[in-house]
């Protein structure tokens, strides 16, 4: 049996709502909000960057896990919003949990399904043998220009997964990949912000990918959508992953506990691990889970698992994701003090 055998997440407490955003620029908020079901989201403090996100999800993965972070042979933490360049983000958070220096790191990139990238790998080697356990992250810090479509969405948190043999909390059935070269969304070097092609990224990018994974997926299995209890699809906005799912096959009541962008916004990389964070913390044994990611570029991470007995004993440990959203905690901001935080406004020089 190979799975999770630790998750967590970490999603910041500042928010802004999308009518904050379009009355600045004289959009129209209700088509957001029903159009493309956005209400708000998260944003980072200026203290606040991929690394410490994925840390304090770590910390969460670990309080489930219950093992030394020694024992970790392998950190990948999976993001377009890396804070360096050139050095990795996996070496900070390796130091800072504790799992140095015998460890194999490296930082992965594919658009928004770079942390299912980082969790594919990180279960292979532990199924292959090469190590007891290995960390798979999903962050990131998403940018949008001011006044785009991107900007009413583009969120931040993370999403970390410890994966081994022993205790398993979800057992990892099947996986499969699937890609093509479809160019919906990039962001060349020294760009600040990136592109896209507008309704493009959802048809043929988004919906052909997915699709095209989820069905091999459901093919190699065996399975049929109505064997699920649970299932998650990237979210780049709340429309998009309902529309998809019921395409599919499965039925709302299936993807609801997993759909958290309505109040999240679209967190890239963390946007589908997320979601299956929260799946997880109410996941009951036996319990079948389907999830699908997305990275435009564009290509799909698919998984099947399957709740252990062992899952409701750890979903207590920490805090559970809903409860980030809609804790009591959050601060919502206003505009001048959202591009403060996020360095939309440049000084002269910079």
């Amino acid at each position: 049996m190979v799975g999770i055998v630790g998750y967590g997440a970490y999603i910041p407490r500042n928010r802004i709502k999308v009518e904050e955003i379009a009355k600045v620029w004289g959009a129209d908020a209700p088509s957001y909000k029903r159009g493309l079901q956005l209400r708000e989201k998260s944003v980072p403090s200026p203290d606040q960057d991929t690394i410490t996100m994925s840390v304090e999800a770590t910390k969460n993965a670990l309080k489930r896990a219950g093992i030394d972070p020694k024992d970790i042979g392998a950190v990948y933490i999976g993001s377009e919003s890396h804070p360096y360049a050139v050095k990795p983000s996996g070496t900070v958070l390796a130091e800072a949990i504790g799992a140095t220096p015998d460890c194999h790191c490296a930082d992965y990139e594919f658009a928004c399904k770079a942390g299912s990238e980082g969790m594919f790998v990180a279960m292979s080697l532990v199924k292959a043998g090469e190590m007891k356990y290995a960390l798979g992250i999903g962050a990131d810090t998403s940018q949008g220009a001011p006044g785009d479509a991107l900007e009413y969405s583009a969120s931040a948190g993370a999403a970390a997964f410890i994966f081994g043999k022993q205790n398993v909390l979800a057992e990892c059935l099947y996986t499969h990949s699937w890609m093509t070269d479809t160019p919906d969304f990039w962001r060349r070097e020294h760009q600040f912000y990136p592109s896209h092609g507008g309704r493009f990224t959802g048809e043929p990018a988004y919906f052909r990918t997915i699709m095209g994974c989820a069905k091999a997926l459901l093919e190699k299995s065996k399975m049929k959508p109505e064997d699920f209890a649970y299932a998650v699809f990237h979210q780049p906005n709340g429309k998009f992953p309902m529309t998809v799912g019921k395409r599919i096959g499965f039925k709302t009541e299936q993807m609801e506990q997993g759909w958290l962008c309505p109040t999240l916004g679209n967190t890239y990389s963390g946007a589908s691990p997320i979601g299956l964070t929260s799946i997880l913390d109410v996941a009951k044994p036996g319990d079948l889970i389907f999830m699908v990611s997305y990275g435009s570029g564009a290509g799909s991470d698919g998984f099947i698992f399957k709740a252990t007995d062992r899952l409701p004993g750890v979903q207590n440990r920490a805090v559970h994701t809903r409860a980030m959203l809609d804790s009591e905690r959050r601060k919502y901001l206003d505009y001048g003090t959202y591009t403060k935080f996020r360095g939309k406004i440049k000084l002269r020089g910079e």
